[in-house]
């Protein structure tokens, strides 16, 4: 099979609905949209959630529950597979890193995740190391060290 021989099932697409396209497609005149009014007009319409000027449903709803969206700590991760890049006896940290190119922002710290390989002996400094990073990174006789 190659692309050009794909095609949809029978019968589970349509032709689309063009309106306002003159005689015989039954959408013509006011292309299915009334008479006058904001709808009627071109670029017409309201944003979503906009209910006339009555206070929106999202608005009206008692917010409840814990939110520690704005005092959360966000980790920058990095996999135990980009650390193969580095040479064996390296220190890595969050300096290192960013001049690599691994991480683009520190954020509140860098985690090192465990997926991948490691096969390089390696000090990684970071924020945090997930069990299995920590695991991988001592088993190739590196360091995982907390800063």
């Amino acid at each position: 099979m190659k692309l050009h021989d794909l095609a949809p099932a029978e019968g589970s697409t349509r032709e689309a609905k063009r309106v306002g396209r003159g005689h015989g497609s039954g959408w013509g005149k006011t292309a299915a949209k009334g008479h006058k009014g904001q709808n009627a007009r071109s670029g017409g319409g309201v944003r979503p959630g906009f209910e006339g000027g009555q206070t929106r449903l999202a608005r009206r709803i008692p917010k409840r529950g814990f939110n520690n969206y704005e005092f959360a700590t966000n980790y920058a991760t990095v996999n135990v597979s980009d650390l193969e890049k580095f040479v064996d006896g390296t220190v890595v940290d969050a300096e290192l890193l960013k001049a690599a190119g691994v991480v683009k922002k520190e954020l509140d710290g860098i985690k090192i995740l465990g997926d991948g390989e490691l096969t390089k002996k390696l000090t990684v400094k970071a924020a945090a190391f997930s069990a299995q990073a920590k695991e991988k990174i001592e088993k190739a006789g590196g360091e995982a060290e907390v800063v």
